[in-house]
């Protein structure tokens, strides 16, 4: 590969790669077929539960714009003023709320459609009680107050044991094998949100998501940082899955159309299982880096296989190649970042 030379005078020349943050969020919202489709056939209100996480203003954003005189309604305790006003913008109304608080929940309005986006992960090796309340607790109050809508939840594909790449990573039916107080809890939500749909015959979708990345975070995100920084990079952790956060919103809104009770589960992520020595050293060749690596590979790490989500709604629109080359592009432009590490390295479940 030829070193980078995507710059002039500071711009990129890249004729698809955003260019600004605004940019950025309209291609993180731009909604797909099969999101818009989906969005299109339901039935009354959307409501976004923890619309102030790094997915939930574009989440939001793509649902209003797949279908425009829809109201969406996001929910979260909107610490950050510029992302509600952000979110009003768009044409999508705001709730303050803790989530956390039963009162406050129980004041939300009746929406025929929910996304069910709080996670807590990072800490909740030191605050298991608090993850737990808000991986598993809340997801059951909330399953509750909404038993008669239609609900998309989020999980992880941390429930899945870690595995080898040759597999081609573990898919929806393969055994559930937590390990760590997050993972534990997640799995704890998805029996939870079982037992009610199955209860209450609410239709659900759950989302078993493996890394999300826009241009401000992500594993891709964090491996750039490294290699340009010229920091130490662990392999240890050796391979990974990843996918464009604008098309896990899109496959995320299009399961809408398959919620069913018992809950529909689906894994989301990318097409590629990606080589973290391999990425780096491509990052290296973009930065002109050297590119200094420890570690020995083992041989499984926590890999997810999406080829149902990707034969229901489409491929990712923005693969894993296109992706490296933009988040290369961005962190030489200088483009903000949200300085929330991923610890994808992590093998033990300890965040």
């Amino acid at each position: 590969m030829q070193s980078y030379g995507w710059l002039i005078d500071g711009k990129s020349i890249m004729s698809d790669a955003p260019q600004s943050s605004e940019e950025l969020e309209d291609l993180l919202s731009e909604p797909s077929a099969a999101a818009t489709q989906a969005i299109q056939q339901l039935d009354g209100d959307i409501i976004v539960l923890g619309v102030g996480g790094k997915m939930g203003p574009t989440l939001a954003r793509m649902a209003k714009r797949a279908d425009p005189q829809r109201r969406v309604i996001g929910v979260s305790r909107f610490t950050d003023e510029d992302a509600r006003r952000k979110l009003h913008s768009s044409g999508v109304e705001t709730i303050a709320c803790d989530l956390l608080d039963i009162d406050q929940l129980s004041k939300l309005p009746d929406a025929a459609n929910v996304v069910h986006m709080p996670v807590l992960k990072f800490g909740a090796s030191d605050d298991p009680s608090r993850s737990w309340a808000t991986n598993c607790l809340l997801a059951g109050q909330v399953a509750q107050k909404y038993s008669q809508s239609n609900i998309v939840a989020f999980s992880t594909g941390n429930v899945y044991a870690m595995v080898s790449p040759e597999t081609g990573g573990c898919t929806e039916n393969d055994e559930l094998n937590p390990q760590g107080e997050y993972a534990m809890s997640c799995f704890g939500r998805e029996r939870i949100l079982e037992h009610i749909s199955c209860n209450n015959e609410t239709r659900m979708s759950i989302i078993r998501l493996n890394y999300a990345c826009d241009l401000r975070y992500g594993v891709m995100v964090d491996i750039a940082r490294s290699v340009m920084a010229g920091e130490l990079i662990d392999v240890s952790m050796g391979y990974f899955n990843t996918i464009w956060q604008g098309d896990a919103n899109a496959m995320t809104l299009a399961a809408f159309a398959d919620a069913t009770s018992p809950p529909f589960v689906i894994n989301v992520t990318g097409s590629a299982t990606l080589n973290v020595r391999q990425v780096s050293e491509r990052f290296a060749q973009l930065f002109n880096k050297n590119v200094q690596l420890v570690g020995d590979e083992t041989s499984q790490a926590f890999l997810s296989n999406a080829s149902s989500a990707h034969d229901k709604y489409g491929e990712p629109r923005v693969n894993e190649d296109r992706l490296i080359e933009w988040v290369a592009d961005w962190r030489l432009r200088g483009g903000e970042t949200l300085n929330r590490p991923t610890h994808f390295q992590v093998r033990d479940g300890k965040f």
